[in-house]
């Protein structure tokens, strides 16, 4: 077996069962790693520059160009970027199921590509928005149903397209590492604060450059060049191409788990034997062949085990599923209670494209007698704090962590993300306290009545949220993408990529429910709504310590989660402990043999491949 193992080392195949775009096993010396994740984090730069270059700006456009009202404004904004991240589960479904991922994210990158083409031509034919406001006066012509419609079947043409490219081109980077090669495992913890590095890298063009051409030149430019952006990203995506590892396709995610729990409760009488060793599963010979691996069963919700259970001469899935399919549905249940605890932050990164921009305007952003900030740029502060605390993190932080926890990491995961949310408090109690302090400034200077009214105080009073924002974003954001990539079983990690993106859309169709409602609940009976067109008469401050209350239960929501949470054990670890017996070590040796077999020349390399993974099997087993 020593000589078997030296071979098969020589050939250096990925043991995770990685392929080529023809199924055939690849060299890691050839594929995958920074080499291929290069091209993908050069994508990741133009293409959140294109797509901040519209977001980030999209509500100054919306009530400048478009003639909407603070609430209409925002409200609008919070539900496209919601929908621009809950189309991702579209996008992992068809990944997992149908196309993989490859090919769903190169069809939806052209659906992308559609989408920025038809929003930049509404914004650049005069006949497809409504003409400027007339000086000296506050009545605009509004946005006829056409106007509105085409730019409004734009921008959601261009969710849907972000649909198919979110969830899978982070999926695909973190596809780049095996998880059985030692130096590529560090890797890979490494890969996801530098993915998400370059994505601030490119929206902080965007946020500055664009929008400043936005601003002074004019949106059919300020448009054209975010177009011209996610075409190029997309070019080098596909430049790319042979340097990248697939994962082959594991079946309907959904379908499995619904076998699982349908199974469960069909069976809700059966008992379940003590003797984990009695439930139903494959021969680990046969997950092996299929570029998979079983799944130890655990002991938490032991009433899906009843899905394993055998039953008679029950052999259908919807009745008898098997223990490594009943341990890929608690997984994905196990991540439920945290995705729910990550809506609250997503809804107060919703403030920082609408409210907080919109505070922006109303306050003096000139810096010397002749520049003034665009409101739009003044997002950059978030994006410039996020690159600054994620190279810190990335090279100092999580070196002195690791020193007293011994943890790769630095910390878990969940500390991780436990730090980003008492950040989200303080950037609650911040904008409350700054806003309290200017509307006192409105009133002192009898400002309340004048909604274009600029308040006399510099626009850096809210530097500190904004870098809070940041901050935060680089527990919380970063956090949130590898532990529901990492968490998630391994054949619906699109999923749980899809997971990630989902809080961040749920959380700003919460800010715009929030927003619409307490406008129009507390404005009832003559009081003055806390949030209104005019911002210098709105009570602003009360919304956000709402916001605040809301973040401290959260949080406390999140300790008891995550005091329950049970990490899923690396794959490695499951194999140590399944393989333990005699007879599954037999079984790994037999599929080494079978990889020893006279085979067609790609067929024989498929064989190889597999067999690397049963004599690492074997050497951790042993």
């Amino acid at each position: 077996m020593e000589g078997e193992e030296s071979n098969m080392d020589s050939e250096g195949f990925c043991m995770d069962g990685s392929v080529d775009l023809k199924k055939r096993p690849v060299l890691r010396s050839k594929t995958g790693r920074w080499k291929a994740c290069s091209f993908i984090v050069g994508y990741e730069v133009f293409e959140r520059m294109a797509f901040y270059g519209i977001a980030s700006n999209l509500v100054n456009y919306l009530t400048t160009k478009l003639h909407e009202g603070t609430v209409t404004s925002s409200t609008n904004v919070n539900n496209w970027t919601g929908t621009t991240w809950i189309t991702p589960i579209l996008g992992a479904y068809i990944a997992d199921v149908h196309l993989g991922r490859y090919w769903t994210f190169t069809i939806f990158s052209f659906i992308y590509i559609a989408g920025m083409v038809l929003l930049t031509l509404a914004v650049s034919l005069p006949s497809l928005r409504p003409p400027p406001c007339p000086a000296n006066t506050p009545v605009c012509k509004k946005c006829s149903n056409l106007q509105h419609g085409i730019f409004y079947f734009a921008l959601y043409v261009l969710a849907l397209g972000t649909g198919g490219t979110k969830p899978n081109i982070s999926t695909i980077g973190a596809d780049q590492f095996d998880e059985f090669d030692p130096k590529e495992k560090v890797q890979k913890v490494s890969f996801f604060n530098w993915w998400l590095f370059s994505v601030f890298f490119g929206s902080l063009i965007a946020q500055t450059f664009l929008i400043y051409i936005q601003e002074r030149v004019g949106f059919a430019v300020g448009y054209a060049l975010p177009t011209l952006g996610l075409i190029i990203s997309v070019a080098i995506f596909f430049v790319g191409t042979p340097y990248y590892r697939h994962k082959i396709q594991k079946g309907n995610p959904f379908a499995r788990i619904a076998q699982v729990i349908i199974a469960a409760v069909r069976k809700w009488r059966v008992k379940v034997p003590a003797d984990p060793n009695k439930l139903h599963e494959l021969d680990p010979k046969e997950y092996v062949a299929k570029g998979r691996f079983p799944i130890s069963h655990t002991d938490m919700l032991r009433f899906l085990d009843k899905a394993a259970t055998k039953e008679g001469n029950a052999t259908s899935p919807w009745r008898l599923c098997t223990v490594t399919q009943v341990e890929e549905t608690k997984l994905m249940i196990k991540l439920l209670p945290v995705w729910v605890a990550m809506f609250v932050p997503g809804t107060v990164v919703a403030l920082v494209p609408t409210l907080f921009v919109k505070q922006g305007n109303r306050l003096d952003r000139h810096m010397g007698p002749h520049f003034e900030i665009p409101s739009g740029c003044l997002t950059s502060f978030v994006t410039m704090s996020m690159l600054v605390s994620i190279a810190v993190y990335d090279r100092v932080l999580v070196k002195i962590f690791a020193k007293f926890t011994g943890n790769p990491r630095g910390i878990t995961i969940l500390q991780r993300l436990g730090i980003g949310l008492v950040i989200h408090i303080m950037i609650t109690v911040t904008a409350t306290v700054t806003e309290y302090g200017r509307i006192r400034v409105v009133k002192e200077h009898g400002l309340e009545g004048y909604p274009k009214a600029i308040t006399p105080l510099t626009v850096f009073v809210l530097l500190p949220q904004f870098v809070l924002v940041g901050l935060a974003d680089a527990f919380v954001e970063t956090g949130k993408i590898e532990f529901f990539y990492d968490q998630a079983p391994e054949s619906m990690q699109s999923i749980g990529t899809a997971l990630y993106a989902t809080t961040l859309g749920i959380g700003n169709f919460i800010n715009s429910s929030l927003v619409t409602t307490v406008a129009k609940v507390t404005g009832k009976e003559g009081h003055t709504s806390w949030i209104l067109d005019n911002l210098n008469a709105s009570r602003l401050y009360y919304y956000y310590a709402l916001l605040t209350v809301i973040s401290v239960l959260n949080f406390v929501f999140f300790l008891g989660v995550s005091w329950l949470y049970v990490y899923k054990r690396e794959t490695n670890e499951a194999f140590s402990s399944s393989h333990k017996h005699s007879q599954t070590a037999s079984t790994v040796k037999c599929v080494a043999k079978d990889a020893n077999d006279s085979r067609e020349q790609s067929q024989n390399q498929q064989k190889q491949s597999q067999a690397d993974v049963s004599n690492v099997i074997e050497g951790i087993s042993g």
